[in-house]
C-alpha cells in the first residue's frame, strides 16, 4: 500500500467543519462495454463504502451482459458514453467523438443513437446523463440534447454555470488520478492530494460552485495496482469528511 500523506485534506476538512460546510460528492467511472475482473473490482469498492458510482457506457459495444450484472447491484448507475468511442477530431488536434468539426446532424444522431441503446439495455436503471468521450463536446449540441432526452451533461473540471443549455445540468467530474500523459500510472499522490485541496478551497472561500458534486473520475479498465490503492484510500478519507454522497 502506498503511503499518502493526507494531512493537507484533513486540515482543510476541518475548515469546511468549522464553517459548517458540507461538500456533496459523487463518482463515475468511464469505458464500461462489458462484465470484467476490473469492473467486479470497481463495483466492490462501490458497495463497500456505500457509494454510487455512474458507469459511463459506451453504446455501440455496450453487451446485454453488462446491463444483466448491473441489474444485479444497487450501487451502480449507467449513464451515456457518448456512442462509439472514436475521435473525429482532425489530425493535429485532441481527440473528440462529439467536437465542433463534425456536423450538428451527426452528433445529434449518434446522441439519440447512444440514449436509444441503453435504454433498451437497462431500461428505467439508466441515468439520462451525457458523458462524451474525452470530455469534450461541441457547445452548441447541448441544446439538442434535452429534446433528445437527456437532462444532464457531464465534463470536466469546475462548472462556471449550473446549467450547460436550458434545462440541461451541467455535473462534472474534477480529479482523474491517472497519468494519461505520462506513464499512465498514478499521478504523484502529493499532486492528487494538492488539486483536491486547492479544489476545496476554491469551494469554501465561494470561488467556484459547491453545489456542484465533487467529481471523482476513474477508468476501471486501465488501472494498475497503485491506482487502485489511491482510489480505495482516497474514497476511505472522502468518507471520513464532510461529504455527502450525490446519486
Amino acid at each position: 500500500m502506498t503511503q499518502i500523506n493526507w494531512q493537507p485534506l484533513t486540515e482543510e476538512f476541518r475548515h469546511w467543519q468549522d464553517a459548517g460546510l458540507t461538500l456533496p460528492f459523487w463518482w463515475r467511472d468511464d469505458d464500461a462495454i462489458e462484465p470484467t475482473p476490473q469492473l467486479e473490482m470497481l463495483i466492490a469498492l462501490a458497495d463497500t463504502f456505500d457509494m454510487y458510482c455512474h458507469l459511463a457506457v459506451i453504446p455501440k459495444f455496450a453487451t446485454s451482459a453488462l446491463a444483466k450484472r448491473v441489474s444485479t447491484t444497487a450501487h451502480i448507475i449507467p449513464v451515456v458514453h457518448g456512442w462509439s468511442h472514436i475521435s473525429h477530431a482532425p489530425t493535429g488536434q485532441k481527440n473528440a467523438e462529439f467536437g465542433a468539426t463534425r456536423p450538428i446532424e451527426e452528433t445529434a444522431t449518434d446522441a439519440i443513437l447512444g440514449l436509444q441503446r441503453l435504454t433498451d439495455l437497462f431500461g428505467d436503471r439508466l441515468n439520462p446523463m451525457f458523458a462524451p468521450p474525452w470530455n469534450r463536446i461541441d457547445p452548441e449540441l447541448g441544446q439538442h440534447l434535452v429534446a433528445i432526452g437527456y437532462d444532464t451533461l457531464s465534463t470536466y473540471g469546475p462548472r462556471l454555470s449550473r446549467f450547460a443549455a436550458p434545462d440541461l445540468t451541467r455535473i462534472n467530474t474534477h480529479l482523474d488520478p491517472i497519468a494519461w500523459h505520462g506513464d499512465r500510472s498514478l499521478v504523484a499522490p502529493d499532486t492528487l492530494v494538492a488539486q483536491t485541496v486547492a479544489l476545496m478551497q476554491d469551494r469554501r472561500l465561494g470561488r467556484t460552485d459547491n453545489t456542484e458534486p465533487f467529481g471523482l473520475l476513474t477508468h476501471h479498465l486501465v488501472h494498475d495496482d497503485a491506482i487502485w490503492d489511491f482510489v480505495k484510500q482516497f474514497l476511505t478519507i472522502m468518507r471520513k469528511g464532510p461529504v455527502k454522497p450525490f446519486r
